[in-house]
């Protein structure tokens, strides 16, 4: 399923090249990147992914954007300029009609969410009005927070928070939040999904990714260097460290080159 088609960045140019996020993308030749079920933003650290999928949580308004710091110019706000210059489209039903608005459930997840919740896991037991509280603060009513938390799927939810720290490395919790927050029919922004994974669970975890995407209605907007996530996912890579974000096939990036290239020169040792 494709809910969102396309996505053009700003092409304003400020006079002070410094202002954050005009600077992150100036001098780049951007067209509209056009996404595929699944779409990854690839590039190093500096590349401007995280920035990336924040800009257009913010232009479409999903839960779990972010409100980006500015830099200290006066009183505008430019990273809300930025986002509401920007433009994008939506993609087609199951009947061939423009998608006017996006699943309720959609949403954005960055990394530090992700090792939020395993803090909040490993130091401390999470009571229900505690839960309560985090679920009105990502959006829900009170009366809808008490609905869910009363439902089988909240009461799993806590059981799990409350024993995780027993049960669950780093790598298994993170696991397990995405295997119980990821739902059906569903836009999905994800940063760097692979924190705290070995690469095995990496290879796990873009698995069923990849099975949602096709069988589940959902679309997902990945930005990720790990090279088991890319060379597992099927999806479409942007290349953010080309000046022309070039789309490239998994095994030409230079992240998974090097390690192609470290593995090839010790490959001796695994004989």
């Amino acid at each position: 399923m494709i809910y969102l088609s396309s996505f053009k960045l700003s092409e304003r140019q400020l006079e002070n090249p410094n202002i954050y996020p005009y600077n992150v993308f100036r001098g780049k030749y951007i067209e509209p990147f056009v996404f595929s079920p699944i779409t990854v933003f690839y590039g190093n650290n500096g590349s401007g992914k995280s920035t990336l999928l924040n800009i257009i949580a913010n232009s479409l308004e999903i839960r779990g954007k972010e409100k980006a710091t500015s830099n200290s110019y006066g009183i505008v706000d430019y990273c809300a300029s930025f986002a509401s210059e920007c433009s994008y489209s939506f993609g087609e039903d199951e009947f061939g009609k423009t998608i006017r608005r996006l699943p309720n459930n959609s949403c954005y997840i960055k990394s530090e969410d992700i090792l939020y919740e395993i803090k909040k896991i490993q130091q401390r037991q999470v009571l229900s009005n505690g839960m309560e509280y985090d679920y009105v603060q990502k959006g829900m009513s009170v009366s809808e927070a008490k609905q869910f938390l009363s439902s089988e799927r909240g009461r799993k939810q806590e059981e799990y928070i409350m024993f995780a720290q027993e049960k669950y490395s780093n790598g298994e919790t993170s696991l397990q939040y995405f295997q119980e927050y990821l739902q059906p029919d569903a836009l999905y922004l994800l940063d760097e999904p692979e924190v705290s994974l070995s690469p095995e669970n990496q290879v796990v975890l873009a698995e069923e990714i990849n099975t949602m995407a096709r069988l589940l209605q959902c679309q997902f907007i990945i930005a990720t260097h790990s090279p088991f996530m890319l060379g597992t996912l099927n999806a479409k890579i942007y290349n953010l460290d080309k000046k022309e974000y070039d789309v490239e096939k998994w095994s030409e990036l230079k992240n998974v080159r090097y390690f192609y290239d470290f593995f090839k020169k010790h490959e001796k040792d695994f004989e």
